[in-house]
């Protein structure tokens, strides 16, 4: 029901692997920052921010990464150019990790990559993203392979099929020209457009991984965050949990990246992952009777004798009296 047909690729952006098997890896979790409406942004002309607070919000999310095992990077977002490079120098100045920027409009994006390039950062930095609205798609692919971009996002979404087999041809018309770059990385953003959508951009996820085997995701907190009338109905509580629990749906089914929101909401995105992770780590073993290779995993972190004597075929003893052999 749960694990995948066909070979799966495990992509690496710095010390991150993404995708694989159902189960294998838990997925990428990325965050943003300078988005409008975060508060830490004063002047985004003048490209002035809370930099103790922008910095606080990089130390817990790297601080929640290690305690769970479930990998993270920030993507920022900018308008022009000369905005991302002053976002890119502070990030770099206060980090090792990867990152992503995000912007939507191609030549600026272009010319963000290109001041990344010219600083060494091609190892570590995650494009977002090639999308079916750009206007020169052939152009993009070409600039960015003769830069040396490695890791790169992909939005597959199509207008006219708005169901999971929708994204799936959305994502190999795009790949006729996108395998023209030779990426080592290319991550498909199945598009969400409202959280009951999002089941069919999960099972779009699982379309593409069984056919092509790259690693698919969603961002989760496009259907969450859009649903504004969740807080006026149940209030700041209310919204939180329906947020968590959507997302924590999406990392469930066959997400290898969550684009989460927020990096100011890390705390309740992190333990709602750790939840789906482990969910998937003991259904992908119901169905192949193996555990992850991963031990970094969260169920190595938190459930490590639950997961021994599931490795070693021992019953395990439930809290109420239950055995599973």
């Amino acid at each position: 029901m749960f694990t995948l047909k066909g070979k799966q690729k495990v992509c690496q952006i710095g010390p991150f692997k993404v995708g694989g098997q159902f189960g294998e890896n838990p997925p990428l979790l990325i965050s943003s920052m300078f988005h409008n409406g975060d508060r830490i942004l004063e002047s985004r002309k003048d490209h002035k921010f809370d930099h103790l607070k922008a910095v606080e919000y990089l130390k817990q999310q790297e601080a929640l990464s290690e305690q769970t095992g479930i990998p993270a990077l920030v993507a920022m977002v900018a308008s022009s150019t000369e905005e991302m490079k002053y976002y890119i120098d502070f990030f770099t100045e206060h980090s090792d990790l990867p990152f992503g920027i995000d912007m939507w409009v191609q030549k600026p994006r272009l010319e963000a990559m290109e001041y990344a390039a010219s600083k060494g950062l091609l190892d570590r930095v995650l494009y977002n993203s090639i999308t079916p609205w750009d206007k020169d798609i052939p152009d993009q692919v070409k600039a960015l392979r003769e830069m040396g971009v490695k890791h790169v996002v992909v939005q597959a979404f199509d207008e006219s099929d708005q169901k999971s087999s929708g994204r799936l041809t959305a994502f190999e018309k795009l790949m006729e020209e996108v395998a023209q770059g030779g990426f080592q990385s290319i991550l498909v953003d199945t598009a969400v457009m409202n959280l009951p959508a999002t089941a069919f951009s999960c099972l779009g996820n699982k379309l593409i991984k069984e056919k092509h085997g790259w690693p698919a995701g969603v961002a989760s907190s496009n259907g969450t965050f859009m649903w504004k009338e969740a807080r006026e109905m149940w209030g700041q509580n209310g919204f939180a949990g329906m947020d968590a629990a959507g997302q924590a749906l999406s990392a469930l089914l066959w997400s290898d990246f969550i684009f989460y929101g927020p990096i100011s909401i890390a705390a309740r995105i992190f333990p709602a992952v750790v939840s789906a992770s482990l969910f998937q780590a003991t259904l992908a073993f119901e169905e192949t009777k193996r555990l992850p290779e991963n031990k970094n995993h969260p169920i190595y972190k938190f459930f490590g004798a639950f997961a021994g004597k599931l490795s070693d075929g021992e019953q395990v003893e439930l809290e109420h009296g239950g055995i599973v052999q």
